[in-house]
């Protein structure tokens, strides 16, 4: 069974920081069909549309009925490890230094005899399920757990390689001043983050909730302001080094859309807290996280962004602050292929109207703070890239795979 994490030592600031490496990251792009399902979390594999044959690994043509129909679907994930062994001296740079590291050989009951990845607590012959994560290098891997959950699963050292768990990490939350900035806080206090970083703007300025937030033991509240680029550059040059998870909760949120405002000056808010608030963190903090990408057990592991669901399709009834969430989307993909050479991951949460003030003629459903701060912490739990938390947002997504066209008609009408 996996031993429980240990609180890991202070680090001797004299000592070398190891510098991140990458496992092999090439894949074809049918391949990059797993990369898909596994950065949400999902287990999915190719099946023949014509003769309804399991493939594994991703091919062109199904090899039973040579057909191109080749579709990724969820599969269940389910099967028996009937061969294990465990690599001890390896060439590539990046498992030379993680050995040893154990694979093994997965019979799915869907059909395929696939290799993968073993946690720690599986054992040859008995039942496991497979999962579909994301390395280091970004590309979709194979993982097995033990059918039935392990005492400190989390803590497998080979799990931890792939997620972003914040246990005993030190977190930035980079505004407390709204509720989902305290939920954030209080969401990571519980996983067990060693440090909570709250940035508040205007630290004189006193505002609701912050008695409650300043009593919470691991949370530190810290001056920062996301639309001042002094603020965000002396706070990353105190504690920059010692952020390994940052968390941009900043949110402008106002209603109306483009014509109706009459004036750019609400827009200029929302570009310069949404927009350039995150380029301002992520090019202060960004270089620290990228060169902390392997440093020890609790590397720098993730940039997590908040988004409306609506930076997919425009919400006219929202339409500009639509405008600006669909430019942060854009800039955090540029950002995730930034960081990805030092291994730290981009997480995406996609997210409906919440139970905040700014969304108050906004009918039901609606998404509490809180279970969106749950959802952001259980998605770097798995390691995820992209999460769509509450039904709104599920909705959205599913609407624009089916047909975004009848989605952005039906936007419009409202």
């Amino acid at each position: 069974m996996s031993e429980p994490l240990a609180r890991p030592r202070r680090k001797n600031p004299l000592a070398r920081t190891r510098l991140p490496l990458l496992p092999q990251g090439a894949r074809s792009r049918t391949a990059h069909g797993l990369t898909a399902a596994a950065a949400e979390g999902r287990f999915a594999l190719q099946v023949c549309a014509d003769c309804g044959h399991v493939l594994y690994p991703p091919r062109d043509a199904c090899p039973r009925c040579l057909s191109a129909k080749l579709p990724f679907k969820n599969i269940d994930p389910n099967g028996r490890l009937i061969a294990e062994t465990t690599v001890r001296i390896s060439t590539d740079r990046y498992f030379h230094e993680r050995m040893p590291w154990r694979i093994g050989t997965v019979q799915l009951d869907a059909g395929p005899a696939i290799v993968a990845h073993l946690h720690g607590d599986t054992v040859e012959g008995e039942r496991v399920r497979l999962t579909l994560k994301l390395d280091k290098s970004g590309s979709a891997v194979m993982f097995a757990l033990p059918a039935q959950e392990t005492p400190h699963m989390q803590a497998d050292r080979h799990w931890r390689e792939m997620t972003c768990d914040p246990q005993y990490r030190r977190v930035l939350i980079s505004d407390g001043r709204n509720a989902v900035g305290q939920a954030m806080a209080k969401a990571f206090a519980e996983a067990g983050a060693s440090t909570v970083f709250v940035g508040i703007a205007d630290p004189w300025k006193p505002f609701p909730g912050e008695a409650e937030l300043r009593n919470i033991a691991p949370i530190e509240v810290v001056p920062l302001d996301v639309t001042d680029t002094a603020s965000v550059a002396e706070l990353a040059a105190q504690n920059g080094g010692r952020i390994d998870i940052l968390v941009n909760t900043a949110e402008h949120v106002r209603p109306g859309g483009i014509i109706e405002r009459g004036n750019l000056s609400v827009a200029r808010e929302e570009i310069d807290i949404r927009y350039f608030g995150m380029m301002r963190l992520a090019q202060a903090f960004g270089p620290a996280l990228r060169f902390r990408g392997a440093d020890g057990v609790n590397s720098a592991t993730a940039f997590v962004n908040l988004l409306s669901v609506h930076a997919l399709m425009n919400w006219p009834a929202y339409g500009a602050s639509s405008a600006a969430e669909a430019a942060c989307l854009s800039a955090s993909q540029c950002l995730r292929a930034e960081l990805r050479p030092g291994g730290v991951k981009v997480l995406n949460a996609f997210f409906g109207p919440l139970e905040t003030e700014w969304y108050q003629t906004v009918p039901p459903p609606k998404l509490a703070p809180a279970a969106l701060a749950r959802a952001v912490v259980a998605a770097l739990q798995d390691g995820l890239e992209d999460i769509f938390v509450g039904d709104i947002a599920q909705d959205v997504r599913e609407r624009l795979n089916t047909n975004p066209k009848a989605l952005e008609r039906e936007l419009g009408s409202h």
